[in-house]
């Protein structure tokens, strides 16, 4: 992208919070989007209507609409790796062939369950979920926010090579009602097959007559899963096209349809497909992810903010920053556009976040008076997760509010100490509920958020190799042995006796 179009956007005059909200008595409406089940508040944010104009441009210059179009017609979005990002598709959204493909492939998910529901793998009261990245953060956070009342299994997700990690998932599981699903999209993951195979050690130690026939793969490469040992039977497969980090809607979302019911699957894809029709459909200056992306935008190449900041008033979302630092930062943390020039402005802030109140009385200090800018995101529900005396869900509600408010206004003081500066912005998500629907339409904004991002900036959102050159070093010491590294990484080798 031109140097220039970003001096043009950041030459464009911005008042503070506080001036913006004196001066214009519609601010709160004009910067709300409501959809599916979501307020989208960006009225705390610095963007006016001159601001909204310039990136306007950015996105006619980025030929932003073409692009988005790309990304529902199936067409390559992904050039270093020639592929298209399927994983609309997966929710009705697509290019027809391959929607149709996706719900193909979702019946024989449906088919599986049923089976399993009915007993043809013996009595099942445990699903071990074996991924990584894309392939356990996502069902992880689904299980962990929708599952805890109604859950049909105890499942368990793990992703930690440590050992340590599936000795705890295990703890409590019988082995012989456990079903283990290995998801990986090549089916050649280190860590996840570790795990797995030293799931069926488990299963043998206790005596299970067949455990390699308890496993389920969930894959884009069934040759591979077959190879390893999983009969046909019992592989659940999905399209190439659908990246780790957008695969929940897949077949990786297995253990979510499952443990909740094939029902409030269906209620999640539909909350996604709503959020697709909005991020499609609507105009720019009304659309949820494309309002979003331009603040972010605004922060991180005007204001030069290296971080983003994402809370959670909701501890049924407690791993909504942990799923969003792989989405965003994995998606975005690059340092070349998509056709391989550098990229010469900022890629994407680091994310991070933590939940609630509890990160109020640990990080806030700085979000209100350290020397760093960093813009905040509140994600509250306005129904809470609980049948406790309400007071509890008030105190919250009151809290998130409180923080954004104060963020904003500041307050002044003649002892530096006490000193507010203020002029602090955030955005507000208000969620009716934290439900299939709702949830599903809330990661769907996330990922289209991250793509308008990626246009904008010029960036592939769908490739990750950045991590690769540690594994393969990993992999070089595993197989060759330590030799040819830095002192210092031959000391450690050395100290930790490898």
């Amino acid at each position: 992208m031109p140097r220039n179009i970003w001096n043009t956007i950041a030459a464009v005059p911005a008042d503070s919070l506080r001036h913006i909200f004196a001066n214009d008595a519609q601010r709160v409406q004009n910067m709300t989007v409501r959809q599916s089940g979501i307020l989208f508040d960006f009225s705390k944010t610095h963007l006016n209507d001159g601001l909204l104009a310039a990136f306007q441009s950015l996105a006619g210059h980025a030929k932003f609409t073409e692009a988005r179009e790309k990304l529902f017609s199936g067409e390559i979005v992904n050039p270093s790796e020639g592929r298209a990002a399927e994983h609309t598709a997966e929710r009705g959204n697509g290019a027809a062939q391959q929607v149709e493909m996706a719900k193909a492939l979702q019946a024989r998910m449906r088919g599986l369950i049923e089976a399993i529901d009915a007993g043809a793998m013996g009595e099942v009261k445990h699903i071990l979920h074996i991924g990584i990245g894309g392939s356990a953060l996502g069902p992880k956070l689904l299980i962990d926010a929708l599952g805890r009342d109604d859950a049909r299994y105890d499942v368990k997700v793990v992703s930690n090579v440590d050992a340590a990690a599936l000795a705890e998932a295990v703890a409590n599981m019988d082995p012989h009602k456990t079903i283990v699903a290995v998801a990986s999209k090549t089916f050649t993951t280190t860590e996840t097959l570790m795990n797995a195979a030293s799931a069926i050690e488990w299963m043998k130690q206790a005596g299970v007559s067949d455990p390699e026939g308890r496993i389920i793969a969930l894959t884009a490469n069934p040759e591979k899963a077959i190879e390893w040992g999983v009969d046909e039977s019992r592989i659940l497969p999905f399209n190439e096209a659908v990246g780790g980090r957008y695969s929940l809607w897949c077949s990786i979302g297995f253990p979510v349809a499952i443990g909740l019911g094939w029902a409030a699957y269906e209620e999640l894809l539909e909350g996604a497909a709503a959020m697709d029709r909005h991020f499609k459909t609507s105009d720019l200056t009304s659309n949820a992810p494309v309002l979003a992306a331009y603040a972010d935008l605004y922060y991180s190449q005007v204001r030069k903010c290296q971080t983003r900041a994402v809370f959670a008033y909701d501890e049924r979302l407690r791993l909504l920053p942990d799923y969003l630092q792989q989405l965003e930062m994995e998606s975005n943390g690059k340092s070349v556009t998509a056709s391989g020039e550098p990229l010469g402005v900022n890629s994407a802030p680091v994310t991070w976040g933590g939940v609630g109140t509890d990160a109020q009385h640990a990080v806030f200090q700085l979000l209100h008076q350290g020397t760093h800018l960093i813009p905040v995101e509140f994600i509250v529900s306005k129904t809470p997760g609980h049948d406790f005396d309400p007071a509890h869900h008030e105190t919250l509600l009151i809290n998130c509010f409180a923080q954004g408010a104060a963020l904003m206004s500041g307050r002044k003081s003649d002892d530096g100490a006490r000193n507010y500066v203020g002029d602090r912005p955030s955005v507000t998500l208000l969620l009716e509920d934290v439900t299939p629907s709702v949830v599903g339409a809330l990661i769907a904004f996330y990922e289209h958020r991250t793509y308008v991002n990626a246009m904008l900036l010029d960036i592939n959102p769908f490739d990750q190799f950045g991590v690769e050159l540690g594994k393969e070093i990993a992999k070089a010491i595993a197989q060759d042995g330590p030799s040819g590294f830095d002192a210092s990484t031959m000391a450690l080798i050395a100290e930790a006796e490898l």
